[in-house]
């Protein structure tokens, strides 16, 4: 059953076409996924489909009967509005019971009538199981007290209310934009297993790569105003739209070369052009359109010199820290050395952020101290966007940090060409700042913080509003960021691939360590690998799983020295027989049979390279 469809749908602004012509429809138990770079029209799209932006060509048809419900990023309410208010709409009976009935259990001192006839609007409409839905989905996404007025709340709570008030209307059809955003793990968890129930039709824009793979069926990709879909997860779609993309450029190459030649025939006898065959006049100009896209993409460049790192990086002893009654944090120590890979994870509320000012040394302990070593230049990238000027333009704020940024090589690119490195083209530039839409603030504040060329990055949600192509450039210069790295971060794929250690907030103030991934540690929680018995605070990791920097150099026996120095050795012959052997496979000029040989031999040869690096990088940290 066909439950919305969209035919040749378009869209402009300001003259220029954001996507044109594009049909899509979506049947009962589809899940799709959208994604594209920010700006290409994600959002706006999601608007056309559900009736709130015009599309400037075609139109979209949504069957009868079919309740859509909709997850926008910026919800307008009345902020003296009551959070049940919100949640439940008056003109759902079943719904009006159950908020009659939960006004009646979070206020005791009620009329024993009122509780009475509560109760029998309960059974009349046998709204019991709606109740209980309620309670999953308020206590699954940390629902503020019904009473609060929505002008109280964080952005974070706002947006949990209005996913909650989505979930419980039980659409027909949900239209979500990034669901995951203000999220924490346990939440994205419980919302992702929701989502994925056969009954549930979905579209949704999320950079969120692992709820992309467990939850959708479909990725469409909006990319240069087109719409492409594949059926698959996220490594089928990244393999398909790279043969799709070498497709285009070969596509493109070849029309510009028939180009010329057309373009000769076009000028040739321009008076007897009446006379020239109609098919090929039109052939030309389909030609002509294919020739002359622009294939360019604009990539996020992160590139930025590294202040030098000391021996002592930082040092925690005993810090204390509560507000009122609530303890945040209750006694932690801890040594940060070289190379620490470190995430925290933990309930929304419970701590985090104070406990990352705290390290930055932005707040204070109650007690303890806080010794960063004489070398340490912390990085402190926040969830806000305070530390932006809103009056200054682009340029200016750069500007006032420095003319000249210094890049890992040496060499040095001047404030505004370093901008065009981080997406801001000159054109750009002189906008300013309470101008820029959530994306580009956010990448502005990154800048910003690298051009300070710190040794310690502080991460505190980097992955809110930036798209998959950008996290991916985040993420590739993070791994080879040689400082320190404290990341607090509700994206678990981005999390998996650049920690190797966690901090758990528990409550009460308990802080956890724990040796591994996120995904490890899940697994751990559902019994998947056991814990260390001698050690109830951390749990060893198999190497296959993470890869462990040392805690401290070990005496190095004479056959591991020997064995160190001859596998360089070996490691270098072996790299210079498979460069021999490449090279003499890449000129092709000889038969099958011995291409086929080569080729296995340099095979086999990367596999003797990869076994014996491992082994020598294994050595390295002891010798």
């Amino acid at each position: 059953m066909n439950y919305l469809s969209a035919e040749l749908v378009s869209k402009a602004f300001n003259d220029k076409w954001l996507f044109r012509d594009i049909s899509l429809g979506i049947s009962k138990g589809e899940k799709f996924a959208m994604v594209g770079n920010n700006g290409v029209g994600k959002s706006t799209l999601l608007k056309i489909l559900t009736g709130e932006l015009k599309s400037d060509t075609g139109n979209v048809v949504t069957r009868d009967g079919i309740r859509v419900g909709i997850l926008t990023q910026q919800p307008q309410v009345d902020n003296q509005k009551l959070v049940k208010d919100i949640l439940f709409d008056s003109t759902n009976k079943v719904a009006a019971a159950v908020r009659e009935y939960e006004d009646c259990i979070h206020h005791p001192e009620v009329s024993a009538q009122r509780m009475q006839d509560a109760l029998e609007k309960m059974e009349e409409y046998n709204a019991w199981d709606y109740d209980a839905q309620v309670q999953e989905v308020t206590t699954k996404l940390d629902v503020p007290d019904l009473d609060r007025k929505f002008g109280e709340l964080s952005g974070g709570q706002k947006k949990r209310i209005f996913l909650a008030q989505l979930l419980l209307a039980s659409p027909d059809l949900i239209i979500m934009d990034e669901p995951t955003n203000h999220l924490d793990l346990s939440a994205i968890e419980w919302l992702e297993e929701y989502l994925s129930a056969p009954n549930i039709t979905l579209i949704m824009v999320t950079h969120d790569r692992y709820f992309l793979d467990n939850v959708a069926n479909e990725i469409i990709e909006l990319d240069r105003g087109k719409l492409f879909r594949y059926k698959g997860n996220y490594a089928y779609f990244l393999e398909k739209k790279s043969d799709r993309e070498e497709m285009l450029k070969t596509e493109v190459s070849k029309a510009r070369l028939l180009l010329k030649k057309e373009l000769e025939w076009m000028r040739k006898q321009p008076r007897a052009r009446g006379t020239k065959a109609k098919y090929r006049i039109e052939a030309y100009y389909e030609l002509e359109k294919v020739a002359s896209q622009d294939l360019r993409k604009d990539r996020l460049e992160l590139d930025i010199k590294e202040s030098r790192q000391g021996g002592k990086i930082l040092e925690v002893e005993h810090i204390k820290k509560k507000f009122g009654n609530q303890v945040v944090i209750e006694d932690f120590s801890c040594v940060f050395k070289k190379f620490d890979r470190i995430g925290v994870v933990g309930k929304n509320g419970i701590g985090k952020s104070t406990f990352l000012n705290i390290i930055t040394q932005k707040s204070k302990p109650d007690s303890g101290l806080v010794m960063p070593g004489a070398t340490t230049k912390f990085g402190y990238f926040t969830q806000d966007s305070m530390t932006l000027n809103p009056g200054n333009r682009i340029i200016e704020e750069v500007k006032e940090i420095a003319e000249f940024i210094t890049l890992s090589d040496g060499s040095q690119l001047s404030a505004s060409k370093f901008l065009e490195n981080f997406l801001f083209p000159p054109e750009k530039q002189y906008t300013f700042i309470d101008k820029l839409s959530g994306g580009e603030k956010k990448r502005l504040q990154l800048l910003k913080l690298l051009v300070m060329s710190p040794n310690f990055l502080v991460l505190d949600e980097p992955t809110n509003d930036f798209d998959i192509d950008t996290l991916n450039v985040l993420e590739d210069f993070l791994e080879k960021f040689g400082g320190c790295l404290l990341l607090v971060s509700h994206d678990r794929y981005f999390m998996d691939h650049l920690v190797d250690q966690l901090f758990i907030f528990e409550g009460d103030g308990k802080i956890r360590k724990f040796n591994g991934n996120y995904t490890y540690y899940r697994d751990t929680l559902k019994g998947e690998h056991s814990e260390d018995e001698d050690d109830e605070e951390e749990v060893a990791v198999a190497s296959a799983v993470v890869k462990e920097m040392p805690a401290g150099k070990k005496k190095v026996s004479i056959k591991e020295k020997k064995e160190y120095e001859q596998l360089e050795k070996e490691i270098q012959q072996l790299e210079a027989e498979k460069s021999f052997v490449t090279e003499k496979l890449n000129s092709g000029e000889t038969s099958h049979q011995q291409l086929l040989e080569w080729s296995q031999k340099v095979k086999s040869l990367t596999e003797q390279v990869e076994k014996k690096t491992a082994r020598w990088l294994e050595l390295s940290e002891v010798v």
